[in-house]
Parts: structure tokens; sequence; C-alpha cells
């Protein structure tokens, strides 16, 4: 999906036309974890960029439908049938999203506007993201707008939303990655971590240390460090 200059124009707003995507951030805010997405926007002062996803959305979805989830490293897989859903989930939660946020938003599914992955064959219809900067993206950004992207790569695949984040933000050259989640951050023993090394939080989640979503998260958040990219998890920050 592309955004004309001419809407870009008229949705615009003051004091972002123009930034770019070299001071922007990337907020990735997860499908259980969308109620804050309007403050969240509103609280940051560089131009944003918005990645969701939609995992509860799928999850429900399929239960009613008599599918059962199937997870490897927090990557669902994704057959045919499940990919009908993860679209379908996809849309509805986008358009949340941009309800949300409000006339600056901009819908944008990342299978149409050329975000590419590498096939991981083996969960089916799901990719490993490939950092990239699609220009309708880059036209959002430099417009005063703020592109919602869904995690959809050409073919389609399936995209774990945290990867696409972090991907994303490298493509554009982004300066910072913020994943809003339903947790204050990461819990280590009961404890809240305030910072953790990339290498470190990579150590751990090998150590089988974290498990579930957060897994995700924490090494998409340490690619992102190691690409000189600010990056946290709700309060703790994930550096190189």
């Amino acid at each position: 999906m592309s955004v004309g200059s001419t809407e870009l124009t008229k949705r615009g707003g003051a004091g972002f036309a123009g930034a770019g995507a070299g001071n922007c951030v990337v907020l990735k805010v997860g499908g259980a974890s969308t109620g804050g997405v309007a403050e969240a926007v509103a609280a940051i002062a560089e131009p944003v960029c918005v990645v969701h996803g939609a995992g509860p959305q799928i999850s429900e979805e399929m239960a009613k439908r008599g599918l059962a989830p199937e997870f490897v490293n927090g990557r669902r897989v994704t057959t045919a049938a499940v990919l009908e859903i993860v679209c379908e989930s996809f849309a509805a939660v986008n358009a949340a999203v941009c309800d949300a946020i409000g006339r600056r938003a901009v819908p944008l599914s990342g299978d149409e506007i050329g975000l590419e992955a590498l096939h991981v064959a083996e969960l089916g219809f799901v990719g490993d993201p490939i950092p990239s900067a699609p220009p309708a993206v880059l036209e959002a950004l430099d417009a005063g707008l703020v592109p919602v992207v869904s995690p959809l790569a050409r073919g389609p695949l399936n995209v774990n939303a945290d990867e696409m984040a972090s991907a994303l933000a490298v493509g554009i050259g982004a300066t910072r990655i913020s994943f809003l989640t339903d947790v204050a951050g990461v819990y280590r023993d009961g404890e809240l971590v305030h910072s953790i090394e990339a290498a470190r939080a990579e150590t751990l989640v090998d150590d089988g240390v974290f498990d579930g979503g957060i897994v995700p998260k924490l090494l998409a958040a340490a690619i992102a460090a190691r690409s000189g990219i600010a990056a946290d998890i709700g309060v703790t920050a994930v550096v190189a």
C-alpha cells in the first residue's frame, strides 16, 4: 500500500513535516498492548513508525476454528490456514491502532509495501526479516505522519513483529526502538532489570533463562543495539 504525496500533505501534522527517518523512533506494540499506543506515540517528540503484532487475536481466532497454536522459539508455525487468520488479524489490529492514533496514522501492510524476508520453510509461511527502507514508510515520516506497519513480508510471509520492528529500525536508520509491553520491563528471578547488555541477553536466552514472548523481544532489541540503535523494552535498556 502506497500513499500519494497529496494525501500525505492533507494528513500531516505541524512540527514533523520533512523530518525524515534519520531521527525517528520505531515503536513496536503487541496485540495485547495496543490500548496505550496513542499515549505512547504522543509522548515521543521524534517522528514515529509503529509496528504492531496480533498474537492474542490470532490465537483466539485459531481456537475458534479448531486450530492449535504451535510455536518454535517464539515464532508461530504458519500453515496456509493459519496464514489466512494471520492476515485477517493483522488487518483488524492495524485498523484499531490507526483509529487510536488518529488522522496522522497511515495503515501499511508489510507485504504490500515491499518488506522482504528469507523464507523459513520448516515453519511454513514464515520469514526472517531483511532490513529495508520501504518508500511508503519514508514518505509518511517525511510528511509528518505515523506509518503503522503490519509485519508481513512479500509472499506473504508471517514475520515475528519484534523481529520485523528491529529490521525496519535498522533499515530506515532509526535512532531508537521501543517495545511497548503490558509489563514494566524485563524481569529476571522476579526482579525488574533496568539495563542488560546485548551479548548478555543473548547468552541468557541461549541458556534458557528466559522463555516465551520476551525471547524475540530481547533478541530483536539486541540486534538493534548492535546496530547503534538505542533499544528499550519498557524500562529495560538493551545496550551494545
